[in-house]
């Protein structure tokens, strides 16, 4: 047979040559197809299953929503290992399958599982959700907000946040290889109701009330349509808050034939969610910016040139 084969090869130089110069630029593409990296990744195949309750110390954690979600996660097909770490109002589950079961098939599993574990986890103490398809080694790209020195007084650390979350990370989340886009730094925006006690009391009215108030006048509904000829007219019931004013003429009840609002038992305005952390730039101060996540398995040199790209664009905005 090899006789037969190297007779073949003599005979046959350009058949022969033509195959090689196939085969070598086919060994040159797929080098320029490798993905490209500082360090391997080795991470095994895991799904991880988070959930937030603020107001769980480390054993409530474990016993209401870490040992439900492992519970119903023990007898899935593949897995190879399962690990849980339990904090004051944050559990993180480690499922650990076989590489060969790929990616999205383990996602699947526990996504098919996770209602079967919100039903055991008592209601107000956090809803289980998977992370991020991704790893340890996918943040890939850093970047802050930085304001011209002309400009520098119109922002705070408020504002850029806002521009982070409703602009920048919007934009971001559509390149190519990029999974998800974190924000850190600053103060994301809230409305805040300050509610007076002693107004409230002497209204004879609860907290409660004023909760149920707002939400009840804080959305926007839809009424169907109504014919007119060849035409159909939709009807919307508008009652989202866009600014202050609208949250302080919220009525919460009506007494003597006398509505009371929110601005009379409360003070409205701007404030901001609970901080745990901070970012900081050059030594200059607090700062706002974010992490674009890569997709696993994405080449890392690739993504980040998209990103590049897109940042450029973003600029404009």
């Amino acid at each position: 047979m090899i006789e037969k084969l190297i007779t073949y090869a003599i005979r046959n130089k350009l058949i022969v040559g033509l195959f090689m110069l196939a085969w070598i630029g086919w060994g040159i593409w797929s080098f320029t197809q490798l993905s490209i990296d500082a360090i391997p990744d080795i991470t095994d195949n895991q799904v991880r299953v988070v959930t937030t309750s603020p107001t769980l110390a480390t054993q409530e954690v474990e016993q209401f929503v870490t040992y439900p979600v492992e519970l119903t996660m023990a007898n899935l097909p593949g897995v190879e290992e399962m690990r849980s770490v339990s904090k004051m109002g944050l559990s993180i589950v480690t499922i650990v399958f076989e590489d060969d079961m790929g990616t999205y098939k383990p996602r699947q599993l526990v996504s098919e599982q996770l209602q079967a574990a919100r039903e055991d986890i008592p209601e107000m103490f956090g809803s289980p959700i998977l992370m991020p398809i991704t790893t340890g080694l996918g943040e890939i790209y850093q970047y802050s907000l930085v304001v011209d020195d002309e400009y520098k007084d119109e922002y705070d650390i408020t504002e850029l946040r806002t521009i982070q979350d409703w602009i920048v990370r919007r934009q971001l989340s559509g390149v190519d290889g990029i999974v998800e886009i974190n924000s850190t730094g600053g103060n994301v925006k809230q409305y805040e109701v300050a509610v007076n006690p002693e107004n409230l009391r002497s209204m004879d009215l609860t907290l409660n009330d004023v909760m149920e108030a707002l939400k009840r006048n804080n959305r926007n509904v839809g009424g169907s349509y109504v014919e007119k000829g060849p035409e159909a007219i939709f009807i919307r019931g508008e009652g989202l808050a866009e600014n202050l004013d609208d949250l302080r003429k919220i009525v919460v009840d009506t007494q003597n034939k006398t509505p009371i609002l929110v601005g009379d038992i409360a003070e409205v305005g701007f404030g901001h969610a609970v901080r745990y952390g901070a970012m900081t730039r050059n030594g200059e101060g607090e700062a706002v910016g974010g992490q674009a996540l890569m997709l696993k398995g994405e080449n890392s040199d690739a993504v980040i040139e998209n990103v590049k790209e897109r940042i450029n664009e973003i600029q404009a905005s």
